[in-house]
């Protein structure tokens, strides 16, 4: 079911030319800006069209409503999101995969900390946008990769965890540093530059921590 805000335009429904997908491009870039620095209520077309460069009738020819923006940057957004718990692998070694997943979540908010905050802005609101696709995709697919660590602890190849809250707390621990960002730069001082490689460092030895079985676990399990 498509709506106003997702309803193919004329424009859409034709090939692009060069142009054409640059200012489609530029627009999207600006949106991302504005909505990840003013949330959705504070976003207007005529903030974005002058981040963009265009005038707003230009942007209107491309998206017909902020509401079309967003959703369009959400769209992108998800399967990005969701690539690195996909990735997890039942087949590699426990604790290297999930430090593996660890590492490219907090990568995520290095290198696209507006998406981050794009993405938390649309959650404090209660995702009126996301509900279907949280309850749905990203539910079956927390899920799926939660019955693989409940299968390493049972085997005894990581310690006991709930995986679910062990998956919220990676979201938790990696997305402060982008969502935070102000926070973080303002509590390291002067440390603050070389905050993404101590992070890193920090939650590997936190998650190592965690995850690796006490000695004689596996055979106090029964499991052997």
């Amino acid at each position: 079911m498509t709506d106003a805000a997702t309803t193919p335009t004329p424009d859409s429904l034709r090939p692009r030319t060069r142009i054409q997908q640059k200012n489609r491009e530029a627009i999207l870039d600006a949106a991302l800006g504005v909505f990840a620095r003013d949330g959705f209520a504070g976003a207007t077309l005529d903030r974005i069209a002058a981040e963009a460069g265009l005038s707003k009738p230009n942007l209107l020819y491309y998206f017909r409503s902020k509401e079309a923006m967003h959703h369009a940057l959400l769209a992108d957004l998800l399967d990005l999101w969701l690539d690195p718990l996909r990735a997890i692998d039942p087949a590699g070694e426990p604790v290297a995969e999930i430090l593996t997943y660890v590492r490219r979540k907090l990568g995520m908010s290095r290198n696209l900390p507006r998406e981050s905050r794009l993405f938390a802005n649309e959650i404090l609101q209660g995702a009126p946008r996301l509900q279907g696709v949280l309850g749905g995709e990203l539910a079956g697919l927390v899920e799926e990769k939660a019955a693989i660590v409940r299968g390493w602890s049972a085997a005894g190849r990581i310690a006991p965890v709930h995986p679910k809250h062990l998956f919220f707390s990676v979201w938790a621990l990696t997305q402060h540093y982008a969502d935070f960002d102000a926070q973080v730069v303002a509590v390291l001082g002067p440390e603050a530059d070389r905050r993404w490689l101590d992070a890193e460092r920090h939650l590997m030895q936190l998650f190592t921590a965690l995850l690796t079985p006490a000695p004689g676990l596996f055979k106090q399990g029964g499991a052997g």
